[in-house]
């Protein structure tokens, strides 16, 4: 008797295989040596950044042999300076003189400019300087309206020695109105006058020397 089966087919599906994650690589970039040229450059243009500083530092050192002060700049607008223009020593106190000076440009809005220049004076027993009046002394003057550059001198006079002189310079920036848009003050360098030989005695020389009375200096 021939037996029955069922048979049954079993299908074999191919196995799934997983495919492994693969991380991207990251590439690392060569480090790369500055050749010969970038150093050149970059020492070009490290020279080109300092030359500036150095022709400043030189202008400032020059400026302080000649009696001037440095020039300086008011946070980009308008440039102040003042100085010492002349120094004059003599055995002759009406020979003694010094020469002081400010200059000032104009900022954005301005109209008039005007400076005030205050002499002070030290003695040698004196440890600061102090204010001296004198006719002229310490007197605003105004320029012409509409002026860009504003330049004013003053001469003293009559000098005492030993002793030493600065000035006081002050700057304003005026409206058409006179309103104070801004204002500065720079002090110049100081102009020495050292102590005078001491006088010969009468009949050295076949004359009699007369000395002369001293008096106060006198704005000019």
């Amino acid at each position: 008797m021939e037996s029955r089966y069922l048979r049954t087919r079993i299908s074999r599906r191919p196995a799934l295989r997983r495919r492994a994650f693969r991380r991207p690589m990251l590439r690392r970039r060569a480090f790369r040596r500055p050749s010969l040229r970038g150093l050149a450059l970059g020492l070009l243009a490290l020279a080109a950044c300092s030359a500036p500083l150095g022709i400043a530092q030189a202008r400032a050192v020059l400026g302080g042999v000649h009696g001037r002060a440095s020039e300086s700049t008011l946070g980009g607008r308008g440039t102040v300076s003042a100085g010492l223009d002349r120094c004059v020593t003599a055995v002759p106190q009406a020979e003694r003189s010094a020469t002081f000076s400010g200059e000032m440009t104009a900022i954005p809005g301005t109209v008039r400019m005007a400076m005030r220049i205050e002499v002070q004076e030290r003695m040698p027993t004196e440890a600061a300087f102090h204010t001296i009046t004198a006719p002229g002394l310490g007197v605003w003057r105004a320029s012409e309206p509409r002026v860009k550059v504003y330049k004013y001198f003053k001469q003293v006079t009559n000098l005492y020695s030993p002793a030493s002189y600065r000035a006081l310079v002050r700057f304003r920036w005026l409206t058409a109105r006179g309103h104070i848009l801004r204002q500065a003050e720079r002090l110049t360098p100081r102009c020495v006058q050292p102590a005078s030989p001491a006088p010969l005695p009468p009949g050295s020389e076949g004359g009699v020397e007369a000395t002369p009375t001293p008096s106060g200096p006198a704005g000019g």
